[in-house]
């Protein structure tokens, strides 16, 4: 290694769960690469999106903001990165290093390159936002123009098939590949800061037939069921309109979907094996500062629901792996933590571990500093849709402020979230100390929703049954070149 500076590879992948990890415990996630990794670094066990959808929790990621800071809590694609933030690959770069981003961005507009030298771009389809898109030209040039989404899946929902084309064409498969060959066409004087980002298990739900197989000749857990979401009609509004929005699956296909899921997260989870190889067969392996994350998780039919913007851990816990150089202890080995993280806190982290300044203005806290945070506050969406929460060392306030609802849990006792406390006298404390917390958070539009101390919340709106003709989002056949629409209409889930 020609510097001194340590390379930075920080692997993300997409509505990926906490505990979809053999190292956290899941009884049939097969994970044996992020496992062992976890053995020479720290797994962060409360690692939260405190805003659980795309766009939102990337800002954070690239920003080290939260999202007041960075504007955005519902999911606005055509929003630009703000202006007065300095991103995290702007950061790296300034400080001389080479960096490149391959895969999903999420940004607007797409060949916005936040920072990057480079950005090599699997969007899931959003041609109609701008392009090229890197990896459907990769697709044109091997014969299949326009074929991604031939599978007949969507992007948002549960049905699943297998991939259609050859294994080699899969996007894990181009993602890994792309990053491989930029690792090893690097600068050799230069530190590199590498951000390889999956797009799965996000649907759309195509695994190759092999992992699906691997999954389909044993039994799998059944989703988690609670008190509180036994009876549909007794549910909060939202959540009353997030079971309403899909189909409900008998419990054989509910089976095959979460193998389906389970599938693509093991396939990315073996194929980041070859990136650790190519760092190692490159001989800068050891002076690499490793960092594994998503943006938010999954329902994946916990408590009767599917999808991310829910503040119930399934949705807004998120793995967090740091490694870092062999030469450096800092933070950790074969180590667990159970402090309070935050997406917004991985730029300042990675940052800090690299020896390069951290921008003024992040929000967010370095995990080489002491901890001192006592809560988090998470928020989603506006309106009729939003949903808040305070999380602290051991308690989570949830608040729906359509019917003005709250569920409290004891994360210690119940960290399935279970058993909803909120009513129950004995906590009455607690309840009130939490309540008190999230009012210190509140901003904006939130702030109608107060007086004084007092909670007021929204009405509630009629349950309606979701007009959901466009399939919620799905693809059709992008060749020739799909038409610009709207950047600024959100396409996918309600």
């Amino acid at each position: 290694m020609m510097s001194d500076q340590p390379h930075v590879l920080f692997v993300t992948v997409d509505q990926w769960p906490a505990h979809l990890l053999g190292c956290m415990g899941h009884p049939d996630i097969e994970t044996p690469t992020l496992d062992m990794l976890a053995r020479s670094g720290t797994l962060y066990r409360n690692c939260y999106a405190e805003t659980p959808i795309c766009i939102p929790s990337r800002r954070s990621m690239m920003t080290g903001l939260t999202a007041r800071g960075h504007g955005d809590r519902d999911f606005q694609p055509a929003l630009r990165m703000p202006a007065k933030a300095q991103t995290l690959a702007g950061a790296f770069s300034a400080a001389g290093y080479q960096t490149g981003a391959i895969g999903k961005l999420h940004v607007f507009p797409p060949r916005d390159r936040i920072g990057f030298d480079d950005a090599l771009l699997a969007e899931e389809g959003r041609g109609h936002l701008g392009g090229p898109d890197d990896y459907e030209m990769f697709l044109a040039d091997r014969g299949h123009p326009g074929e991604q989404f031939t599978h007949g899946m969507s992007n948002n929902e549960y049905g699943w098939n297998t991939w259609h084309l050859d294994d080699d064409l899969h996007v894990t498969n181009w993602t890994t590949r792309t990053a491989a060959r930029q690792i090893k066409r690097r600068d050799p004087t230069r530190p590199g800061f590498w951000h390889v980002s999956y797009t799965h298990p996000h649907p759309p739900l195509v695994p190759l037939q092999r992992y699906f197989d691997r999954y389909a000749r044993r039994g799998v857990a059944d989703p988690l069921q609670s008190d509180w979401s036994a009876e549909t009609a007794a549910m909060p509004a939202l959540l009353r309109s997030v079971r309403g929005y899909y189909a409900a699956l008998p419990p054989a296909q509910l089976a095959d979907t979460r193998r389906a899921f389970y599938a693509l997260c093991t396939h990315i989870d073996h194929q980041i094996r070859l990136l650790i190889g190519t760092l190692r067969e490159e001989g800068i392996l050891d002076d690499t500062i490793i960092v594994f994350c998503s943006d938010h998780g999954d329902m994946l039919g916990d408590h009767g629901m599917f999808g991310k913007r829910l503040m119930y851990d399934a949705s807004a816990n998120v793995p967090l792996l740091v490694i870092d150089t062999r030469r450096h202890d800092r933070i950790g080995r074969n180590a667990t933590s159970d402090r309070l993280v935050a997406l917004h806190d991985l730029m300042p982290t990675m940052l800090d571990m690299a020896g390069v300044a951290i921008p003024e203005g992040v929000e967010g806290s370095s995990l080489l500093a002491p901890d001192t945070r006592d809560h988090l506050y998470g928020e989603s969406q506006s309106g009729a849709k939003a949903t808040r929460m305070i999380r602290d060392r051991q308690h989570k306030l949830i608040w729906y402020p359509a019917g003005n609802r709250f569920q409290l849990f004891d994360m210690m006792e119940d960290p399935r979230e279970q058993h909803d406390l909120a009513a129950d006298p004995a906590q009455a404390e607690t309840l009130e100390k939490m309540k008190t917390l999230l009012r210190g958070h509140l901003y904006g539009s939130d702030l109608d929703m107060i007086e004084g101390d007092r909670f007021v919340g929204l009405p509630e709106p009629a349950d309606a049954t979701p007009d959901n003709r466009g399939l919620s989002g799905q693809r059709g056949f992008h060749y020739p070149q799909v038409p610009a629409s709207d950047p600024s209409v959100a396409v996918g889930s309600a």
